[in-house]
């Protein structure tokens, strides 16, 4: 069943994530919430014992409080704040550090790679799209769920957590 959580139910909701928020300029708080559930069913399957729990829901918090900051200077959307905070649920403090990083690079070249084709107009295919011609205006955002995903899939197997799961 831990296996299932890991290879199935978190890739499966950071891919809808991705996708959502590249298609919508939006994440679902419903989606942010089994996120937080997933963890919690992750924690009680490996056995975590209440103080490693404890910091991983600090690393949340902490996270949660400070991209709240970023949403309440305009520097980050809420969806994407409350993503983070649930992804830094799963990882704790010993991953959150290498996530960010990570997250910040693919944000970056997400952001040079939009903010570069806003510069041309789309293709037809894409132009009857109502989500692309959103995505391709100029005074819309970025959909920085799809950088916090994409470095969340990539860093959770790397994590404490996942050795822990798939040693039990």
């Amino acid at each position: 069943m831990t296996s299932f959580l890991f290879l199935g139910v978190f890739p499966a909701l950071m891919a809808f994530a991705a996708a959502y928020d590249l298609t919508t300029m939006t994440i679902p708080n419903k989606l942010t919430a089994a996120v937080a559930l997933a963890f919690v069913a992750v924690a009680g399957l490996c056995h975590l014992p209440a103080s490693e729990v404890a910091w991983h829901l600090a690393a949340g918090l902490l996270v949660l409080a400070v991209t709240f900051a970023m949403f309440a200077a305009g520097w980050m959307g809420g969806g994407d704040a409350k993503l983070a905070a649930g992804i830094a649920l799963w990882l704790g403090f010993a991953d959150l550090l290498d996530y960010f990083m990570l997250a910040s690079i693919l944000g970056g070249v997400l952001t040079v790679a939009l903010l570069l084709a806003r510069r041309y107009p789309l293709p037809m295919v894409l132009a009857r799209l109502p989500w692309a011609l959103k995505l391709h205006a100029p005074e819309t955002g970025i959909p920085y769920g799809i950088a916090l995903a994409i470095a969340a899939l990539a860093i959770l197997p790397h994590t404490e957590i996942m050795l822990r799961a798939f040693s039990n």
